[in-house]
């Protein structure tokens, strides 16, 4: 797959350098209020509930897929008590494949679980008809179209969890794609990220996130507009709580200030509630989330799961609702891995990230994804893997020693292009450095036939007794992981590496340098400190679990 994440340049005839940019086409995220142009007629609410750069169309999509992870997960609640009883409302899950329609090369599958979510607002059917503006507020109103898409993502010991939203004014490259309707293949452009779901359908925008990202999308989840006041009122209500009350004429809403109980037709009011509080969309957007957070912590509750008649509503309601690729829709072990990190999510394991953004320069009322920081954040999806371990030295007398856990500045490192590749052992370096490692020059290696090296490579002085364990360290933080490996390789044009920000601390006199020889497999550094811009669009467990909004 292309990677369009970096440039190299050459300067001065070096070829460790690294691009000094990344391009900013390729993320976004939703425009400031009122700015955002108007979709398409019936991409909208009705009148009264508009306005804001998160229309309310698109909250409503936010709370499908949020809704939908509730309904992916919980399902296999039956599985969980007792398959049988619950088989025929599992065969109301309506199944699509897609495979056949992905057409580009896609990333490999790293063990992690990646859900993609889509709240689809078909006009198809009656319920789902009522809910569009006048013009499809008919029986037979059709077509479809996405305001909301985001990626779930379950670590792979799958006690981790991120939700990362797409929004929906994010102006990237989309992939070619089939259309959905004629399959005819459709040529590369540029364009909201949404259109992507519009015309080619969920292969489309599964091919979109992925060529995006560098992340394998496993599996993925449809929800429909009219299943969500039937998925809360199956649980038997959401209880909030507010600061204040409500009476807003727009949403249709009256509430006291504390707790309530509402049931689907409050909560559809509730999460489409604009005139409350501050008014702004980042203040609805939270409380969009922390309601929905509740509404998964009551779909894994005991409770639920020990009543046979509340769960096979529920499982009922959900699966109505839902369309999903049969490969999870049939996979209840599978299933039952989401709904057992669902109980994660509500148990602090949980993060609900939008991807950082900033005005597009080529259209204020659109948006890109602020750059490198949505890159790494992409990495850190990626190489989410399991704890790495230092690899023991392969001499018998250090095969018995105990493992050395080190912390990356700890750890010193010289990086080698073994590639051709001009500037690979810089945008290494400057990866390694990023991540706390101590990098003490750069260089080129040259393979004995003269090509490129195919695999990358971790070196090590056998003299010196701590040195597999620096190495191990540093083998832990790159992808495809290498196995060091004893003695040192030659270097060609050593060069002195200055980082952007010196390290907080030296390793003291005497620790070993550690060569890594970037291969042609390289992929990345794993990437632990996230920018604070990806920190900041983060809502954590402890703040879903806020007493009153």
């Amino acid at each position: 797959m292309t990677d369009y994440r970096s440039v190299p340049v050459v300067t001065s005839g070096q070829d460790y350098r690294a691009a000094p940019t990344q391009p900013g086409s390729r993320m976004a995220r939703r425009a400031a209020a009122a700015a955002t142009p108007p979709p398409p007629p019936d991409d909208r609410p009705p009148r009264g509930h508009r306005g804001g750069g998160s229309g309310g169309g698109q909250n409503k999509m936010r709370v499908l897929a949020w809704v939908s992870i509730g309904v992916t997960t919980l399902m296999v609640a039956g599985a969980l008590t007792g398959y049988t009883v619950y088989r025929d409302a599992f065969g109301n899950i309506k199944k699509k494949s897609v495979n056949s329609d992905i057409i580009n090369p896609r990333p490999v599958d790293t063990g992690a679980l990646n859900v993609l979510l889509v709240g689809s607002d078909t006009r198809a059917g009656k319920d789902n008809a009522r809910y569009g503006q006048k013009l499809a507020r008919t029986a037979d109103a059709g077509g479809k179209r996405t305001d909301t898409i985001i990626l779930m993502h379950i670590s792979p010991n799958r006690d981790k969890a991120r939700l990362i939203s797409f929004p929906r004014d994010s102006m990237v490259q989309i992939p070619k794609c089939k259309n959905e309707t004629t399959k005819q293949e459709m040529a590369p452009r540029r364009d909201m990220i949404n259109s992507a779901y519009n015309s080619g359908g969920i292969a489309c925008t599964i091919s979109t996130i992925e060529t995006l990202t560098g992340i394998r999308v496993n599996h993925f989840v449809e929800v429909d507009f009219s299943g969500f006041k039937n998925i809360v009122d199956a649980l038997g209500g959401i209880e909030i709580c507010l600061k204040s009350g409500v009476n807003d004429k727009s949403s249709k809403l009256v509430l006291p200030p504390g707790k309530s109980l509402l049931n689907g037709e409050k909560a559809l009011g509730y999460v489409r509630l604009r005139h409350y509080g501050d008014g702004s969309d980042i203040q609805r957007i939270r409380r969009q989330q922390i309601f929905l957070s509740k509404v998964v912590a009551k779909a894994t509750s005991s409770e639920l799961l020990t009543d046979v008649g509340k769960l096979r509503d529920f499982i009922a309601a959900a699966a109505g609702s839902v369309t999903m690729d049969p490969e999870l829709a049939n996979d209840t072990e599978q299933l039952i891995n989401i709904a057992l990190s669902a109980k994660e999510m509500t148990a602090g394991g949980v993060k609900f990230t939008t991807i950082p953004w900033g005005p597009d320069p080529e259209d204020k009322n659109r948006v890109v994804w602020k750059q490198p920081d949505a890159n790494e954040l992409f990495t850190s999806i990626k190489t989410d893997t399991e704890v790495a371990t230092p690899a023991p030295s392969a001499s018998a007398s250090t095969a018995t020693k105990p493992k050395v856990t080190l912390k990356p500045e700890q750890v010193k490192v010289q990086v080698l292009n073994g590639t051709k590749t001009v500037g690979k052992a810089r945008e290494v370096a400057d990866q390694l450095a990023k991540e706390g490692f101590n990098v003490t020059g750069l260089g080129n290696f040259e393979a004995a036939d003269g090509k490129s090296l195919p695999k990358t490579e971790v070196h090590y002085a056998n003299a010196v007794e701590s040195a597999p364990d620096h190495a191990g360290t540093l083998a832990g933080a790159v992808v495809p992981k290498p196995a060091p490996a004893e003695g040192k390789v030659a270097v060609t044009n050593p060069q002195p590496y200055t980082p952007v920000t010196p390290p907080a601390k030296t390793p003291p006199k005497g620790t070993p340098v550690i060569q890594l020889v970037v291969g042609e497999d390289f992929d990345s550094v794993k990437v632990t400190k996230l920018p604070d811009s990806v920190n900041n669009s983060t809502i954590t467990a402890s703040e879903q679990k806020n007493a009153c909004t």
